[in-house]
């Protein structure tokens, strides 16, 4: 027979029970709290996940043994995991968010009102956030097709990471997205990185002014840098293959050689 638990553990598992978990993620406060820390989580993973991008400048050799370096991590899986449910959650609190707000004719963001330190969009921000967000999902899964996962019908894949990157960035379509992609990524960061600290309570009218304005500086960068790549990194990499493919192919000169003489 299993003896009775003792009053120490009932108390440590009703300590631990997770009704906390619940009571957060069902709240509109805990929920936008929740939107807050993955936003700025997935801010720093776009900070070095640009830094590694900018490798693309440096050349193919510099960027395969970036790129070998991160596959060969052994942790990788589970800084992918959990990046995977860092988007999932954001994605996820926005939409709900974003039907409950519409649903209940209130805006998403308590502190709206005062529009002192909110973009100037011709649309609301709450609409415009929903909205980019949305294209920034379809341009991700465009970017995981691309290059995660490897199945775009078009791409003759290698296993150089810098081939299969250049060949996302200077394909016609796809250079098109990978410009107009970090673009509005950027201006939902513009937005987004004051919004999350509005979310985690971390505002203040001494500083507000200066978080609007690095949020600003902050969606520029990220998106400027992201743009960037499609726009400069093909052109370049034709510049520097150039010379070897416009070497002069004319045949050498004719080397004289003396035969010895017949008497």
């Amino acid at each position: 027979m299993d003896p009775a638990p003792s009053p120490a553990s009932s108390n440590l598992a009703r300590q631990i029970n997770l009704k906390w978990l619940h009571r957060l993620i069902t709240s509109s406060i805990g929920r936008k709290f929740i939107m807050g820390i993955t936003g700025l989580l997935l801010c720093g993973f776009l900070v070095g996940h640009l830094a590694g991008n900018f490798l693309l400048f440096k050349g193919e050799k510099d960027f395969n043994e970036y790129a070998e370096w991160i596959h060969h991590q052994k942790l990788l899986p589970l800084i992918e995991l959990g990046l995977l449910l860092l988007f999932l959650a954001h994605i996820y609190l926005a939409f709900v968010t974003t039907f409950e707000n519409r649903k209940a004719r209130q805006q998403r963001y308590v502190v709206k009102e005062s529009k002192q330190y909110d973009l100037t969009l011709p649309i609301p921000a709450h609409n415009w956030m929903f909205i980019s967000g949305s294209i920034i999902l379809g341009f991700l899964l465009l970017h995981l097709v691309d290059l995660r996962i490897g199945i775009r019908p078009d791409f003759v894949y290698t296993d150089s990471a810098y081939a299969n990157t250049m060949q996302a960035i200077s394909n016609p379509i796809g250079r098109i997205a990978y410009i107009v992609g970090p673009i509005i990524l950027g201006f939902h960061l513009a937005h987004g990185f004051a919004s999350a600290f509005q979310s985690l309570g971390l505002t203040h009218p001494k500083y507000s002014g200066l978080i609007y304005k690095l949020s600003i500086v902050f969606g520029i960068a990220i998106g400027a840098g992201f743009a960037s790549l499609p726009i400069l990194v093909p052109g370049m990499a034709n510049r520097s293959a150039k010379p070897a493919s416009t070497t002069s192919t004319a045949p050498a000169p004719a080397v004289a050689v003396d035969l010895p003489a017949h008497d």
